[in-house]
């Protein structure tokens, strides 16, 4: 697949997500809330997390923001849910390291979907678009340690 058809391919996954976000909305029942923004874009995540035994059981996110945020916050839940709680701070430190422009082991992290956003290494200002919903995660991750 040539370089063009690939990053056609790419922003239609990213617009997918966009305009048919998986798991928004909110969650019933116990769960930790992280409400997280990006004041140089306007980016506004409110991300839920339903961790039972140390494993992400679900995840659902409301907000407002770009393509860029949005999709990946959509991208997130869905890869996480079923994860422990080590392997989703995991694949966050590895996305984070693809944000850099770093490559990742396949055999470490399924990209899926998420690989579609590896593109927004190339544009310094937008990482923190794509990386909101993953830190959003991160920090929920430690409070429901804490509790």
């Amino acid at each position: 697949m040539s370089f063009n058809n690939l990053d056609t391919l790419y922003r239609q996954v990213i617009m997918d997500h966009y305009k048919n976000p998986r798991n928004k909305g909110a969650l019933d029942g116990e769960h930790v809330a992280i409400d997280m923004n990006n004041p140089t874009c306007g980016d506004r995540i409110q991300l839920q997390l339903k961790i039972e035994d140390g494993v992400v059981e679900d995840a659902k996110f409301d907000g407002e923001g770009c393509s860029i945020s949005l999709s990946s916050a959509s991208m997130m839940t869905q890869a996480i849910k079923g994860k422990t709680v080590e392997e989703a701070v995991e694949m966050s430190k590895l996305f984070s390291d693809m944000m850099q422009g770093e490559a990742v082991d396949p055999e470490k992290f399924s990209l899926e979907d998420i690989e579609a956003l590896q593109g927004v290494s190339q544009f310094p200002a937008r990482i923190k678009c794509a990386t909101l919903s993953w830190k959003a995660m991160e920090q929920g991750v430690d409070e429901s340690e804490e509790a």
